[in-house]
C-alpha cells in the first residue's frame, strides 16, 4: 500500500461555487485511474496558481509535481496527484471515469452553480481570442470576439449548447469537429454573452486572469458596447471584490 495523503475526500459530496468550479476544472483537465496500489484522481494544467487553490480547497496533503514540456517553446504541466477511494467513487457517482474523453457526458448540476462549472471548464479547456488587424492609418481593428470550447466528447458539448441556449439564448447552434476534437465556436455576441454568464457574481478567485482579460481588452477597444452589466463586472473584478450584476 502507499502512502496515505489526507484530503477531504467529502469534497463533492455537496456543491457550491468553489465546488462546481472544481468539478468543471475535473471535466476538462482531469484524469482516473486504478493501480494496485489504489484509486488515483489526477488534475493537471499549465496554470500553477489554479493548481494550489484546487489543492487548498480540497484540503489536500499530496505532492505537487511538475512535468517538464519536451517542446521548444511548450510549457509545463504542474500535476496534483491524489489517491483516495472515497474522492474516487464520489466522482464516479457524479459521472466522471477513467478514459472519459470520448464519451462523457454533462453531469447534473443545480440551477445556481451552473455558471461555476462552465467556468471551471472554461479555464481548464476553453479559450478566448481576439482577432485583430491594422487598419489604412494602422489603427487596431478588432475584426472579431470568440469564445471556444474543446472536448474529445460531442455529446457533452451537445448537452452544454443546449444547456446555455435555455439560459442565455446562444444564437450557436451546432457542434463542429476540430482536427482532433469537437469544438463549440461562438460569434462575438455569443461570446459577450458567455462573458456575462460566467463572470457576473463571481468571486474574483474562480476564474483565470489571463483569459478574463481578454475580455476586459475587447470591452476596452469596444466601449460604445458597454452595458451596466458588463460595467459592474470590470468596475468589482479590478477591485478584487465579487462581481455584482
Amino acid at each position: 500500500m502507499g502512502v496515505k495523503y489526507a484530503i477531504n475526500s467529502k469534497f463533492f459530496s455537496k456543491l457550491d461555487s468553489v465546488r462546481a468550479y472544481v468539478l468543471g476544472f475535473f471535466y476538462a483537465d482531469g484524469s482516473m485511474h486504478i493501480s494496485e496500489r489504489g484509486r488515483y484522481v489526477t488534475i493537471t494544467s499549465t496554470d500553477k496558481p489554479i493548481i494550489f487553490k484546487i489543492k487548498k480547497w480540497m484540503e489536500s496533503k499530496h505532492f505537487i509535481t511538475v512535468a517538464r514540456s519536451t517542446w521548444e517553446n511548450g510549457k509545463d504541466r504542474y500535476v496534483l496527484r491524489m489517491g483516495n477511494k472515497e474522492l474516487y467513487n464520489s466522482l464516479l457517482k457524479i459521472g466522471l471515469y477513467p478514459n472519459k474523453s470520448l464519451t462523457i457526458d454533462m453531469p447534473i448540476i443545480p440551477n445556481k452553480f451552473m455558471k461555476d462549472f462552465v467556468r471551471g471548464y472554461f479555464d481548464g479547456d476553453g479559450c478566448v481570442y481576439l482577432y485583430r488587424s491594422k487598419g489604412i492609418k494602422k489603427k487596431i481593428i478588432l475584426r472579431k470576439l470568440s469564445v471556444i470550447f474543446t472536448s474529445g466528447s460531442k455529446k457533452f458539448l451537445e448537452s452544454l449548447l443546449a444547456i446555455l441556449k435555455s439560459k442565455i439564448s446562444l444564437q450557436q447552434r451546432k457542434v463542429y469537429l476540430g482536427h482532433r476534437s469537437f469544438q463549440l465556436r461562438l460569434s462575438t455576441s455569443d461570446s459577450v454573452r458567455m462573458f456575462k454568464f460566467m463572470y457576473s457574481n463571481t468571486d474574483k478567485e474562480l476564474f483565470f486572469n489571463r483569459k478574463f482579460n481578454i475580455f476586459r481588452e475587447n470591452h476596452i477597444i469596444r466601449p460604445q458596447r458597454i452595458d451596466n452589466v458588463i460595467k459592474n463586472i470590470l468596475q468589482f473584478a479590478s477591485q478584487g471584490h465579487v462581481a455584482k450584476k
